[in-house]
């Protein structure tokens, strides 16, 4: 892992951008006495530099904990596939022509969540060797089928936060019955892209003892900001 820039905020955030091999990635810290790791996903259309998540991030890492996220194989800035691109542009076409997506969905963010595991795996071993991140590890991310993949697969993953925004291929909504870790699920009542039943469903599959739904009114991007703290206390409740 190399550091390539640093910079560090008002609020005692520093932030530092690093590279691992080909994965480019950011890590927000606050000291050097180790601290609970959080892998911040962002939904695989957008850069790790998104604004959202970005202030998502400051705000969790002024709690005291280590933030990180990265570009993994054909998220963000990172290269995409010809069929990655080809399947993208059916998409736009399908949503301008009201055409049902699903099927489009399924053949390119199944692939990508298959992909993008072990780039967040070895970053998360890069990361848990540095002195300033202990443990345990938490998730949180828009990115809901990546984390369900990632708490089936990972035991260092000890709670997760997810946002129901984003379509989850069949394969993890199977998976998700074997998810065991402490939850808090996001849901935009009125989310125009994400059927509302769908998400119920998702969350009476995960088979931990202990979830929590959250359901707010609003669409899409409509999350109240006071769920930003309960999500932090979510993860104080269990990381700390």
């Amino acid at each position: 892992m190399q550091f390539i820039s640093e910079q560090r905020f008002d609020d005692g955030v520093l932030e530092r951008e690093f590279t691992l091999g080909e994965i480019p990635g950011t890590l927000w810290t606050t000291g050097s006495a180790p601290a609970p790791l959080i892998l911040m996903s962002h939904n695989n259309g957008l850069p790790k530099a998104d604004p959202r998540l970005m202030a998502r991030a400051r705000y969790t890492a002024a709690r005291g904990y280590a933030v990180a996220t990265i570009d993994a194989a054909g998220c963000g800035d990172r290269p995409r596939t010809a069929a990655e691109e080809q399947a993208r542009a059916e998409l736009r076409q399908a949503m301008q022509a009201g055409e049902p997506v699903d099927e489009i969905f399924e053949s390119f963010i199944g692939p990508m969540v298959e992909k993008a595991v072990p780039d967040w795996q070895t970053t998360l071993d890069a990361l848990l060797s540095l002195p300033e991140i202990g443990g345990p590890v938490g998730y949180s991310g828009g990115w809901t089928a990546l984390g369900i993949r990632l708490a089936v697969v990972e035991p260092r993953i000890a709670a997760a936060g997810f946002f129901a925004g984003g379509y989850v291929p069949r394969a993890q909504r199977e998976e998700a019955r074997q998810v065991t870790v402490p939850l808090l699920f996001l849901l935009q009542w009125d989310d125009e892209g994400n059927p509302r039943q769908r998400a119920l469903d998702l969350f009476d599959a995960f088979g931990s003892k202990e979830k929590t739904l959250h359901a707010n009114l609003g669409g899409h991007v409509g999350t109240p900001a006071f769920e930003l703290e309960d999500g932090c206390r979510f993860l104080d409740r269990h990381l700390k």
